[in-house]
């Protein structure tokens, strides 16, 4: 009978270092989908993100099957792996659903939040509010978009469930394959940062009622200004087709063009 022999510590830090890669690469390859150089709908392979990374495949691999519970890419079983595309259906599900949770959220950390992390959310408010004041060039909508996402994060981590946070964050990665943007959008940073400020206020004061209400009206304001500007695209994207078509040249009767149109 065989008998299992301990692994020695060489075995142990090869596995810590096989571990530490591919969380390096998961990382790297869901920051190229969220800030928008893999686009959504993109066909991802192993080979050219090897190459591109300086590792081998295996680590790509393994970061496939994690970006695939997070709800990043999709794998396709003899077509590959593919960015996710999410519909606006699809994104206004996520939003509802996002708006219960971030109400049950501010109700419970208004009724047990502490000084001190009360203190970290004042922090990251403030960085927000000074990047308003700079302006809302590309990088300034860049650093709030990201201050903004590790604010609602806080916010569910501070709830202490695990479960929760790990749903939470795949919602929030499918949103931002929707949404990029968007808060760049009409001058809506500013309106974003009095929006945070009113719901730490809330939660500070200990009102689980305003807390939730004001995190709720937070979520479904921006559902529907992702509509609206959606809404907004559609005739344009109309006219530019239009466009298009009247500026083609016409068809010769009796081509090939016009026998299979």
């Amino acid at each position: 009978m065989a008998v299992a022999v301990p692994a020695g510590p060489q075995s142990t830090i090869a596995l810590l270092q096989a571990h530490s890669l591919t969380s390096a690469v998961q990382a790297e390859i869901e920051r190229l989908i969220l800030c928008g150089e893999l686009s959504p709908g993109a066909k991802l392979t192993e080979a050219s993100l090897a190459e591109r990374l300086g590792v081998s495949r295996g680590p790509i691999r393994e970061a496939f099957r994690s970006l695939e519970e997070t709800g990043l890419v999709r794998l396709e079983k003899n077509r590959g792996v593919f960015v996710r595309s999410i519909a606006i259906d699809e994104a206004m599900e996520i939003y509802d659903l996002r708006a219960m949770i971030d109400e049950a959220v501010g109700r419970q950390l208004a009724e047990r939040i502490t000084p001190e992390q009360i203190q970290s959310l004042q922090v990251l408010i403030e960085q927000m509010e000074r990047l308003v004041k700079a302006g809302q060039d590309t990088s300034a909508s860049d650093a709030y978009h990201r201050l903004n996402l590790e604010f609602h994060d806080r916010l569910v981590l501070l709830a202490g469930n695990r479960k929760l946070i790990n749903l939470y964050r795949r919602l929030v990665n499918e949103l931002s394959l929707f949404r990029r943007l968007n808060l760049a959008a009409g001058g809506q940073i500013t309106v974003s940062a009095a929006e945070h400020r009113a719901i730490l206020k809330a939660i500070a004061a200990g009102d689980a009622e305003a807390a939730g209400l004001a995190l709720r009206s937070h979520v479904l304001e921006s559902k529907e200004r992702t509509l609206r500007n959606q809404l907004a695209e559609k005739p344009a994207n109309k006219l530019a087709a239009r466009s298009d078509s009247a500026t083609a040249p016409a068809a010769v009767p009796g081509s090939r063009r016009n026998r299979h149109a």
